[in-house]
């Protein structure tokens, strides 16, 4: 792959605005509630690994392809991929940021970085609730997806598979919680509403 070109700078960027966007959403929602929305300061077995998995993944999503274009001799993914990947994988990238932050304001006063029993929000079920349970995740995830389609790395792709594994041990931890907190009326969310995306349905397996 030759030098980094403008489209792939721009996909970079479109990840470092939508972290910008993601720390200001959060600080409008404590705002919005009247206290603190990041809890991971006090997340304790797999819920800590999990907050570290989300920091790692966005810090290596963001340098990994930096190291790649500065050492390219260490990294035949990024050597060997096709420059044509940058315009899908942009455009993923914008998708997923767009469909990331707009979750993420729908859910308002609810917002949470996260979780702990002692700190939940109303229930949000419409909207883009109605088509996945964690759209926020989906979208981060395509964003983490996208970037690395556009700029391939070996740094660039464990930073999205991380941020699966890492989301997937965070979502299970919550819907733990929102069941005890929300009891039926978050079971019939998760028998309407899959937990990734697809369509609404009548019942289901969460």
């Amino acid at each position: 792959m030759p030098p980094v070109t403008l489209l792939q700078r721009m996909t970079l960027s479109i990840l470092v605005l939508y972290l910008l966007a993601f720390f200001v959403g959060s600080a409008l929602a404590a705002r919005a509630a009247g206290r603190p929305v990041w809890l991971f300061g006090s997340a304790r077995g797999a819920d800590r690994l999990a907050a570290m998995g989300f920091r790692a993944s966005f810090a290596l999503a963001l340098f990994g392809p930096v190291l790649s274009a500065l050492l390219p001799t260490l990294d035949p993914l990024w050597r060997n991929s096709p420059d044509w990947l940058a315009v899908p994988g942009h455009l993923v990238a914008v998708a997923g940021a767009m469909l990331a932050f707009a979750a993420q304001m729908a859910m308002g006063a609810s917002w949470r970085v996260g979780v702990r029993s002692d700190a939940v929000g109303d229930l949000v079920t419409g909207g883009l609730y109605t088509l996945s349970r964690n759209p926020t995740f989906l979208g981060q995830a395509l964003l983490l997806f996208g970037v690395v389609i556009a700029l391939p790395s070996f740094a660039g792709l464990a930073a999205a598979v991380l941020f699966v594994v890492s989301a997937e041990t965070q979502i299970r931890s919550e819907e733990a919680v929102l069941r005890k907190t929300h009891g039926a009326a978050f079971a019939n969310f998760t028998g309407r509403v899959p937990r990734w995306i697809g369509w609404p349905r009548g019942a289901g397996r969460p």
